[in-house]
């Protein structure tokens, strides 16, 4: 398949006009169109998004943080990414603890949600069954996230929620991929001065706050360290 971005967007808005409207990968949208389709029974009574989800913020940020994929019944259903589920809810209470967002939650599309110098974006815009998108799959929606990096101009560092989110920001710094890879590790930094750094995390899944690898308090310590890389002040 050729390149989604043969004429680049102009814009965010126009961004997000493409990215919804993409139809890239059979297996993503069948199983996106699907739990659309069928909904969870404590979701029965809502119209879920049922397609690709764009990212949302600041258009000034200085902070991108960097997410795998939508989850089924999260931002597929809510039609913004990290909203509607548990994820959601401890990465933005994180955020508002450290100065990122207006409120501690993120429910739906229309609740008020703010983010003050940052952008919050997926690797993958759609739902993938088991959240394992496959490495084609991956490879297919990187030009959204660099179309996005792009038009984010004060951007200073990529928080990277999980191991394949740090794989796909290697491609946003703005610089050739570094080999050998920087390993991908909590709290891990990359920066050698030729693109964006890179702040790792482990994702705020379920599997991992429930089980204590991800307390609150490690992830308000990332977020802290991205605002003093991206020359903030302290919340």
């Amino acid at each position: 398949m050729g390149s989604l971005l043969t004429s680049p967007p102009t814009d965010l808005a126009a961004l997000e006009a493409r990215i919804t409207a993409c139809r890239r990968c059979p297996r993503l949208v069948a199983w996106r169109e699907r739990v659309a389709r069928e909904r969870r029974a404590a979701f029965a009574h809502e119209q879920y998004w049922g397609r690709p989800v764009p990212g949302f913020g600041d258009p000034a940020a200085r902070v991108y943080v960097l997410g795998l994929a939508p989850a089924a019944h999260g931002g597929n259903r809510t039609g913004r990414v990290f909203t509607g589920d548990r994820a959601g809810d401890f990465l933005i209470s994180a955020m508002h603890r450290t100065g990122f967002a207006n409120q501690p939650t993120s429910r739906h599309r229309g609740d008020g949600l703010r983010l003050h110098d940052a952008w919050i974006g997926a690797a993958v815009r759609c739902a993938p069954p088991a959240n394992r998108p496959t490495p084609q799959e991956r490879a297919n929606c990187r030009p959204w996230a660099q179309a996005e990096a792009a038009l984010l101009p004060n951007l200073r560092v990529i928080v990277c929620l999980g191991a394949m989110a740090w794989d796909a920001a290697l491609t946003l710094r703005g610089a050739p991929v570094p080999r050998p890879k920087p390993r991908f590790g909590h709290g891990a930094l990359f920066d050698d001065g030729a693109g964006l750094p890179l702040l790792g995390t482990y994702h705020p899944s379920q599997q991992n706050t429930f089980t204590g690898r991800l307390t609150p308090a490690m992830l308000d310590d990332v977020l802290l360290r991205a605002r003093a890389l991206a020359g903030l002040d302290e919340p």
